[in-house]
């Protein structure tokens, strides 16, 4: 799942570098925070926070066959 964001992040933004995410796994939950350059947060998120809606039903859908929630995170 690491790999697909970091796939679907990487050509959006100007530092790819700087894309990082943490993993962070519960009982029942799988949270992955995404973290960007500063400068790259409006690319990531989108107009009215379209692309980071767009990002995370693309990473649901394929983490849909676990059996977990899965949480994506996004910050600097």
């Amino acid at each position: 799942m690491k790999e697909l964001i970091e796939t679907i992040v990487k050509p959006l933004v100007d530092f790819p570098d700087d894309v990082a995410i943490q993993v962070t796994e519960d009982d029942d939950r799988i949270t992955y925070l995404l973290s960007v350059n500063k400068n790259d947060m409006g690319k990531v998120i989108g107009k009215q926070g379209r692309v980071a809606k767009a990002i995370r039903t693309i990473v649901y859908a394929a983490g849909s066959q676990q059996h977990k929630k899965l949480v994506l995170e996004i910050g600097e």
